[in-house]
C-alpha cells in the first residue's frame, strides 16, 4: 500500500478509511487507494435519445354494424375475420311484415296514377265542351282541380312507395368500406333488432396510434412549432409491437388532441402508420419509441452521480487532483447515462467510486480509457432499445 504523509509544524491525524489511508492537515484532505481514482473527461457530443410512450393502435376505420330493420337473420354471406370489399352483401333479413309494406305502396301507387289518368281525361273532355259552351268554364276549373288533387295523390303514393322499398333494401346489408369482418354472434334464424350488434367492420390500410405526452413535452413540441423550425422526430416514429420487433413502417404526427386529461397532465398526440401488409389490427398493443436529436451535450454515467433532495451532483475533478462537487439538470436519460448541458466541455469527473469521495479531497486521479466507456455506451444503448 503507497502511503503518503505530510509533514509541518501542526498536528498530523491519519485515518485509514477501507483499503486507502486519509491524512488531515492544515484544512486539507488528501486520499490514497491501493489502485488510482478513475476518472473520464466529459466531450460535447450529438446523440439521437430514444423515448418511449405507451400506444393505443386503432383502426382509421372502425364501425359496428346494426340492422336498420327489425327481421329474421335468413343469410349470412361473409365469415369472421374475412376480408369484404366497399358494397358487398353481408347479411340478408327476412321481413314478410316490411314486403307486404312494399307490395300495398305499390298498389296504392298505380290506383293514384290510374285516377290521375281518369283526371286528366275528364279535364280534356270537358275543355272541348266548354269551347262548344255546352258546360260552363265553371265545370273546367273543378274538372282541373281535381286532376290537381289527383297529381297530388299520385306525388304522396310515390314517396309511400319509395320510403317502403327504401325500408325493405334495408333487410339486404352491405359493407360501407373496404374491411375486416369481426366476429359473428347472430346466426341464420336469429330474430334482431335495430339495437342488435351484427358485426364490425375495420378497415386497417392505416393505423392510427394514440400516445400521451405531459405538458412540458407538449409545450416544447408547440414552442418549436410556432418557430417554424422542423421536427423530424415527430415525423419519424417507430411503434415497437408486443414482441418488441420494431414494425417496418414509420409513422407521422398528424394532429393532437384538444385538452389536457385531467389528473395525468397529459395530452393525446395521433399518429398515422401505413399498414399495406395487413399486419396491424385494431386493437393490438405497443409503443411509439421516438428519437430526439440532441446536439452539444455531454453523456454523464450515472454510476459517476449522487443525488441528495432531487438534486443530481457529480464531482469535478481539477488538474491538481483536487475534487469538487458540482450540481446538474438532467435533460434525459440514454440508457445509463444522463444527457446534459450543464456541465463544459472538457470537464473531467470521478468516473466510479463516488461513495468514497468527498467533496475538497485530493485524488491521484487515472483517465478510464475512452474504449471501455464506449463499450459500455454500446451495451447501453442495446438494452434501451429492447425496452
Amino acid at each position: 500500500m503507497r502511503r503518503k504523509l505530510f509533514a509541518g509544524n501542526g498536528p498530523l491525524f491519519c485515518l485509514l478509511v477501507g483499503m486507502g489511508v486519509s491524512c488531515h492537515q492544515n484544512g486539507e484532505t488528501v486520499v490514497h487507494t491501493e489502485d488510482h481514482t478513475p476518472v473520464m473527461r466529459l466531450t460535447k457530443t450529438t446523440i439521437e435519445v430514444p423515448q418511449s410512450y405507451v400506444a393505443d393502435v386503432q383502426a382509421v376505420q372502425f364501425v359496428e354494424i346494426k340492422p336498420k330493420v327489425e327481421g329474421f337473420v335468413e343469410e349470412v354471406l361473409v365469415d369472421e375475420g374475412e376480408h369484404v370489399q366497399k358494397g358487398q352483401v353481408l347479411f340478408k333479413l327476412s321481413s314478410a311484415e316490411l314486403y307486404e309494406e312494399v307490395k300495398e305502396a305499390q298498389a296504392h301507387h298505380k290506383q293514384a296514377q290510374a285516377e290521375l289518368k281518369m283526371a286528366e281525361v275528364e279535364v280534356d273532355r270537358v275543355k272541348r265542351l266548354v269551347e262548344k259552351d255546352i258546360f260552363s268554364p265553371i265545370r273546367l276549373e273543378y274538372a282541373m282541380a281535381e286532376a290537381d288533387v289527383a297529381n297530388l295523390q299520385v306525388q304522396q303514393a310515390r314517396s309511400r312507395l319509395l320510403r317502403a322499398e327504401t325500408n325493405f333494401s334495408y333487410t339486404t346489408i352491405t359493407a360501407p368500406f373496404e374491411g375486416y369482418v369481426d366476429r359473428i354472434p347472430f346466426k341464420v334464424g336469429s330474430l334482431v333488432t335495430p339495437t342488435s350488434l351484427l358485426t364490425s367492420l375495420t378497415d386497417v390500410s392505416d393505423m392510427f396510434a394514440y400516445f400521451k405526452i405531459n405538458e412540458k413535452e407538449y409545450l416544447e413540441y408547440k414552442k418549436i412549432q410556432l418557430s417554424g423550425v422542423d421536427q423530424p422526430e415527430y415525423n419519424n416514429l417507430e411503434l415497437i409491437l408486443s414482441d418488441q420487433s420494431t414494425y417496418r413502417y414509420k409513422g407521422k404526427v398528424e394532429t393532437v388532441e384538444g385538452d389536457f386529461e385531467r389528473g395525468t397532465g397529459s395530452i393525446a398526440f395521433r399518429a398515422r402508420f401505413a399498414n399495406p401488409e395487413r399486419l396491424l389490427r385494431h386493437g393490438v398493443s405497443g409503443k411509439i419509441r421516438m428519437l430526439t436529436k440532441m446536439e452539444d451535450v455531454v453523456l454523464v454515467p450515472q454510476q459517476s452521480t449522487f443525488e441528495i433532495q432531487d438534486f443530481t451532483y457529480v464531482y469535478t475533478v481539477a488538474e491538481d487532483g483536487k475534487v469538487s462537487v458540482r450540481s446538474f439538470e438532467p435533460l434525459a436519460r440514454h440508457g445509463s447515462y444522463y444527457v446534459t448541458q450543464d456541465l463544459p466541455d472538457q470537464t473531467v469527473i470521478v468516473y466510479a467510486g463516488v461513495q468514497m469521495i468527498k467533496d475538497g479531497m485530493t485524488i491521484e486521479p487515472e483517465m478510464v480509457d475512452p474504449a471501455t466507456i464506449r463499450e459500455q455506451m454500446e451495451t447501453s444503448n442495446e438494452i434501451e432499445n429492447t425496452k
